[in-house]
């Protein structure tokens, strides 16, 4: 009998040559429905064996993982499963030699699309992992066949449809005890519909049955087709349907009217641009993808240190002598500067005894309560600097010991701030603590999607992102819906020549997203209320394209 060996056994043996294979089921597509559990195993791998071309991508967002200066990917190995070195495509048998041979002496994760044991070769793969003695565990996936349906808002079972069947169509199928009113779930049957169709009529189903096919489930590229078995065949090459695909069959496909939840998201499809750090995109990006849109970051500008710093080396020793009654932060930016300043010298947040701290809005006072500090002034109405003005206290020369305000902020702040500070009587050490410069242009092919309206949407957070796209890659299309974080920011766009669609009420980057979902979901129901197809803003350009040829 064969000894199967535990990971537990193989982390406390140093020198322990064996490996380990974890079968991790990757779902259909959406990395978001990756379990607990896989995401720590792909954390912890010494290989990784990926199946499908997506799965390299999928991999890079969970770990985080960045491309070196020499070009090459720093984390575990990736190898290819999908093919051998000689660019063919591997077999089975092929590709489990591939994880056995590493499993052997290493940690392998072997990713699979969807569930490993379920429509499969985990099997098949695992048979081999025992036969060559290299121990394994299995952490199943979301599949396909129930995840894409639910993504299409359609439930496989409900208390009137109680039965289901899954077919695989690569192979021949008796279709004639499939005649009933079952639901039906038909994998890798996007070649053959015209036949199924036809031998599902013939064995007694009507014509008029539901049938839903959608293709890429669960990303942002879903599509569904609904028709009837009368008329799916036509349907399908009419619309181009291409595998992959996963088709239902049966009445339970009329929910779908009332239960469609993801391709009806405000923002489904959108590719939107997000020009900001690399650093500052993450909370932007994600709050986008949860309204269905794709987000592409472009850097257009690079936070790096003051060219002189002595003058935040000479700040910082004189709030540590007590130099100060206030130290006023504008940014985000400004926090992170200030703090590895005070790293670099030693410091923590007890240099901030007896000083009062003023954050220009809730996210930087929350970047300063990471910091184990907290704000004494955050302003009550707009969050800019002028509502930090507006509830500023006017320098008093009984209440306040010290009448001087340390103000780190970048090289390109404005003075208003300044100004009003000293309006109130304060005297301002206005000190650069940081530096934003221009980015590289991004590829050509993003400077032409940005130039031909193959964007939907451009996001901008602050006049300088604006400034700085337009430099590095051009002015986005008049089609290109514009979204801007405040009034200052839509001054700067409309100064460049384009047009504003969307303002958000408040300066916070989640409340801009939210805004322009909202934009998204008016423009949404106004064409379904005209009667017209649901399209993204690039597609209305395309369509406009063709018909200015066509006349």
């Amino acid at each position: 009998m064969t000894r199967v060996q535990t990971p537990q056994a193989n982390s406390h043996d140093k020198g322990a040559t064996q490996g380990w294979v974890s079968f991790v089921g990757s779902g259909p597509g959406d990395p978001g429905l990756l379990t607990v559990r896989a995401v720590e195993l792909l954390q912890s791998a010494e290989v990784i064996v990926t199946e499908a071309p997506d799965h390299l991508d999928l991999v890079r967002s969970v770990l985080g993982l960045a491309e070196g200066a020499d070009g090459q990917w720093d984390g575990p190995e990736i190898v290819d499963g999908g093919f051998g070195e000689d660019g063919q495509p591997l077999t089975h048998a092929a590709r489990a030699k591939v994880v056995v041979r590493h499993g052997k002496k290493q940690r392998v994760v072997r990713l699979m699309t969807g569930d490993p044991f379920l429509y499969a070769s985990g099997p098949e793969e695992a048979q081999a992992c025992v036969k060559a003695g290299v121990g394994f565990e299995v952490v199943p996936g979301v599949s396909s066949v129930s995840a894409v349906p639910a993504y299409a808002g359609i439930p496989l079972t409900t208390k009137r449809h109680k039965e289901m069947a899954v077919v695989t169509c690569g192979e021949k199928i008796d279709w004639s005890v499939y005649g009933d009113d079952r639901t039906l779930v038909l994998l890798s049957g996007v070649g053959t519909i015209a036949q199924t169709a036809e031998a599902l009529i013939e064995a007694g189903r009507s014509p008029q049955t539901p049938v839903a096919m959608t293709r890429v489930g669960t990303t942002t590229e879903q599509q569904t087709l609904i028709s009837t078995l009368e008329h799916i065949a036509a349907d399908v090459r009419s619309a181009r349907i291409a595998p992959p695909a996963i088709t239902v069959i049966g009445d339970v496909v009329d929910l779908r009217e009332t239960l469609s939840w993801f391709e009806t998201k405000p923002l489904f499809g959108w590719r939107a641009l997000v020009p900001r750090t690399k650093e500052q995109a993450g909370s932007l990006s994600r709050r986008l993808r949860d309204y269905g849109a794709v987000p592409e970051e472009v850097p257009t500008i690079s936070v790096e240190p003051p060219r002189n710093p002595l003058q935040m080396d000479k700040a910082v020793r004189g709030l540590v002598e007590g130099r100060y009654e206030w130290i006023a932060f504008t940014s985000v930016n400004a926090v992170k500067a200030v703090r590895e300043k005070f790293e670099d010298y030693g410091l923590d947040a007890r240099a901030f005894s007896g000083l009062k701290i003023a954050a220009v809005g809730d996210k930087t006072a929350q970047a300063i309560a990471d910091w184990g500090l907290r704000a004494d002034l955050v302003p009550s109405g707009e969050q800019s600097a002028a509502g930090l003005l507006e509830d500023w206290p006017p320098y008093d020369d009984v209440l306040d010991p010290i009448n001087r305000v340390f103000l780190p902020r970048a090289d390109i702040a404005t003075e208003n701030l300044v100004a009003g500070l000293i309006d109130l009587g304060w005297e301002c050490d206005d000190v650069t603590a940081y530096r934003t410069v221009r980015a590289t242009p991004p590829p050509a092919p993003v400077r032409d999607a940005i130039k031909t309206g193959k964007f939907d949407a451009v996001v901008f957070t602050s006049s300088s992102t604006v400034r700085n796209l337009v430099g590095i890659a051009g002015k986005p299309h008049p089609s290109t819906i514009i979204a801007v974080i405040g009034p200052a920011t839509a001054k700067t766009a409309e100064e460049h020549g384009l047009r504003v669609d969307v303002l958000s009420p408040t300066p916070d980057v989640e409340v801009l997203v939210d805004a322009l979902a909202d934009f998204g979901s008016a423009r949404r129901l106004a064409m379904l209320e005209n009667g017209e197809p649901v399209t993204r803003p690039s597609e209305r350009t395309a369509s406009g394209r063709r018909k200015a040829r066509a006349k």
